[in-house]
């Protein structure tokens, strides 16, 4: 016991100076992280830079807008040709589909049985014309004998009357001749209007009458677009033009009206109204415009669609915003405004009917007021923001769609 105890003592002091040496270096390892992680520590955080925005200063002007409607185009014009008599198409006297004057020849039907009526009239008329030749030649006779008391007074009536008979029959041949060669000219179907003929109906061969319909001839230029408008927007329009604000229903209109194409194209030539309707359609409770479109070179044809535009009113001092900077929340439409306090701010403002890419305001901002127009998804109420000004509003004459149709 004594030998164990006495190497215990002897071993405790280099053991306790190791022990303290291990210490020392984990104390200052300790304090050279410590110091590490201060010296590596971020500075406390400062007060987010203002977001960088574009903005759209609203001004005051004046904007015309336009109502849209839906249009189907039609020859100004549509012939129907037929023929006046009856009897069998021995020729066809046109292309399809080409240009045709007025009184132009399209058809022939066969003229053999209205020429043998021809001469058989003018042979009738012949024998009136010699009857009557020979009443006149009894009545020339007859009355110096009758002054005479030659021959009874009776007799020189009987001649008078036969005379008169006869000049009578001559008329009613020469209408019977006339008829005959009208019948005779009606053989030789022409067209009663300039324009594009389309296709035939009926082959050369066939057997036609009066209710045959041959070919249709449409005179294209200029071509007509008709569209429809409701019974409301009729009522607004008509009162503006008993208000003296221009009137677009007016057939001597001077307001110009303009033409879509169905590739999106606009037609360079511009149209006005060529009447309304008479009545409003109880159906669908619209009314149908004509309106008429100058059409060179017969570039529109029938059947087309398009969609005819026309300027219904004009907005004094108004504002128009850009599409945008519009955010539409729980069906509330806003905006964020950069105030002159360096912060974005968030409005609900009033929108009237849409304007090309913009929206017509109908209240919620003022004149000269920034609105921001991007980073919208960042900014929040009470954001600093830095403003940099963005392209002008424009104030052109756009279109507000219509729910019109033919």
């Amino acid at each position: 016991m004594t030998i164990e105890t006495t190497a215990n003592a002897e071993q405790t002091p280099a053991t306790l100076r190791r022990a303290g040496v291990i210490g020392t270096g984990l104390l200052t390892a300790a304090v050279l992280v410590l110091s590490g992680c201060e010296q590596k520590a971020a500075p406390p955080a400062g007060p987010p830079p203002p977001m960088p925005v574009t903005v759209v200063k609203l001004e005051a002007t004046n904007v015309p807008i336009a109502n849209e409607w839906v249009g189907t185009l039609d020859g100004n014009v549509n012939a129907q040709i037929q023929p006046q008599v009856s009897g069998y198409l021995i020729q066809q006297n046109y292309r399809e589909g080409s240009t045709v004057s007025k009184g132009q020849v399209l058809f022939q039907i066969d003229p053999r049985p209205f020429q043998a009526l021809v001469d058989q009239a003018q042979g009738q008329l012949e024998q009136a014309k010699a009857a009557y030749g020979l009443t006149v030649t009894n009545v020339n006779r007859d009355t110096p004998l009758a002054e005479a008391h030659a021959i009874a007074t009776s007799q020189l009536d009987t001649d008078k009357a036969q005379q008169a008979q006869a000049e009578a029959n001559v008329k009613s041949a020469e209408a019977s001749l006339a008829t005959a060669k009208l019948n005779l000219g009606f053989t030789q179907v022409r067209s009663l209007v300039s324009g594009v003929a389309g296709q035939a109906t009926t082959q050369v061969g066939n057997l036609v009458s009066p209710q045959s319909v041959l070919t249709s001839v449409s005179q294209l230029d200029p071509i007509r677009a008709y569209f429809s408008i409701s019974d409301s927007e009729y009522l607004g329009l008509s009162a503006k033009a008993r208000a003296g604000k221009g009137s677009l229903l007016s057939n001597a209109s001077s307001i110009p009206l303009t033409l879509e194409l169905g590739n999106g194209e606009i037609y360079p030539q511009k149209g006005h109204i060529a009447f309304v309707d008479r009545q409003v359609n109880a159906q669908t409770g619209a009314i149908r415009i004509a309106a008429l479109f100058p059409n060179p070179g017969n570039i529109l044809r029938p059947g087309q669609f398009g969609r005819v535009k026309g300027d219904t009113q004009l907005r004094q001092n108004a504002l128009l915003l850009p599409q945008i900077a519009v955010q539409e929340l729980q069906g509330l439409t806003q905006v964020y405004v950069a105030g002159p306090d360096g912060k974005a701010h968030l409005t609900t403002v009033q929108l009237g009917p849409q304007v090309g890419t913009n929206w017509l305001v109908e209240g919620g901002v003022s004149p000269g007021a920034s609105v921001i127009t991007d980073n919208l998804l960042k900014l929040r109420d009470g954001a600093p923001v830095n403003p940099h000004p963005g392209p002008a509003v424009g104030a052109t004459a756009q279109s507000v769609t219509s729910v019109g149709s033919n």
